[in-house]
């Protein structure tokens, strides 16, 4: 049954660690909620990014004044529940205007106990993280009291340092099996899948390629992946810090040992940078969105792409992007990188013959709702797979 919010929604206030204070009114469940205040320069696709687990304990801010017109309904969700800590809208849709509604998106919000703020000048919000870098928020109705919440906020935990992908990984392993799709194919490659954050559509578009999904637990070993007899592995995307996050590369490190061939997205391209000798950092106000410009190098072509990461991979300092770095486990180029600030957007890792053995990029290829741009990732990674058949 929907939870319908009241006549006269009560009054709600936004305060960031840094002392800046906005008022409006609450917007979905009442109470009070704390996490890492970024923005998202989506128009659209509010359903895919609220049910992202990618979004696990930050407070969303949504840059499109008015958001939620298309109301919920139960295909279009990423994951089994809302992950949002916080949301964070200007001028939320008074009526839901679709024939496949089933709820409001204020409803979901209630039923799920999301805790959000309207009618704050969203814009003014999203200009001071720009200027001021990503940070810790809290948004609260309960509290009327800005410096007692700014206490709240600031005794609250970071992003920095905090690995949260054993947060919202599956608990038990489960297959997502090859089907014809639009390509015609019935299964010809098995990929064992680590759940680090793992979007609903990502399994689908491999899928869709003949390609048999075996998702696993962010806590799964070498042997639980052999297991499955994969023909190649992928790391999804997720939240937290990659450099908290070291079982998983430790992980990837041995599967490259062994010569599977890997594709990462996201996350998975932040550890298999980690995996190859290269650190991380985080991004002074991240790339969150479905427009955001990233040239592929291998090809030249510029996509549009769809984002959500706050750090990102760094490469060494004083070494150009265009040139190639030695590792371990072979030489790693950078092979896609963002048009806004040049960040790593991808990288390739080629064997001492020039052949690639594992990629990754820093978007989202599955791109639920769009771009559908770099959907070619999910091919290469079957090509890939096909030349270590």
């Amino acid at each position: 049954m929907p939870v319908h919010a009241p006549a006269t929604p009560a009054p709600a206030i936004l305060v960031l660690e840094d002392g800046r204070t906005f008022t409006g009114a609450s917007y979905g469940a009442e109470g009070e909620t704390f996490g890492e205040a970024v923005f998202n320069t989506g128009m659209t696709g509010y359903q895919e990014t609220l049910t992202d687990p990618s979004y696990h304990r930050q407070v969303v801010v949504m840059t499109a004044p008015h958001v939620g017109n298309t109301g919920m309904n139960d295909e279009d969700v990423e994951s089994s529940r809302i992950w949002v800590a916080g949301y964070v809208v200007r001028d939320p849709a008074r009526r839901v205007s679709h024939h496949r509604s089933l709820r409001s998106l204020d409803d979901d919000l209630r039923a799920q106990g999301v805790v959000g703020i309207s009618g704050i000048d969203t814009r003014a919000l999203t200009r001071h993280l720009r200027e001021r870098g990503a940070m810790r928020v809290g948004i609260s109705s309960v509290e009327t009291d800005p410096g007692v919440l700014l206490e709240r906020v600031r005794s609250s935990g970071e992003m920095t340092g905090t690995e949260l992908s054993s947060e919202v990984s599956t608990p038990q392993a489960y297959v997502v099996p090859a089907h014809a799709g639009p390509w015609g194919h019935g299964k010809r490659f098995t990929v064992a899948a680590l759940d680090l954050g793992i979007k609903t559509t990502t399994p689908l578009r491999m899928a869709e390629r003949g390609v048999e999904v075996h998702v696993l637990p962010a806590t799964s070993s070498l042997e639980d992946v052999l297991a499955v007899q994969p023909d190649g592995l992928f790391f999804s995307n997720g939240p937290g810090d990659p450099a908290a996050t070291t079982a998983q590369v430790e992980l990837l490190q041995a599967a490259l040992d062994a010569g599977v061939p890997y594709f990462g997205i996201c996350f998975g391209n932040q550890l298999f940078g980690r995996a190859l000798g290269l650190g991380t950092f985080k991004l002074g106000y991240g790339h969150r969105g479905l427009n955001q410009p990233v040239m592929d190098r291998t090809t030249g072509k510029v996509e549009v792409t769809a984002h959500n990461h706050g750090f990102a991979v760094a490469w060494p300092d004083g070494v150009p992007l265009d040139a190639p770095v030695d590792t371990a486990y072979g030489v790693v180029t950078v092979s896609h990188v963002c048009l806004n600030d040049d960040v790593v957007e991808g990288l390739e890792l080629r064997d001492a013959r020039g052949r690639l053995r594992s990629f990754s990029v820093q978007y989202h290829p599955e791109a639920a709702a769009g771009p559908h741009d770099a959907a070619y990732l999910f091919d290469r990674f079957c090509d890939l797979m096909v030349k270590e058949a």
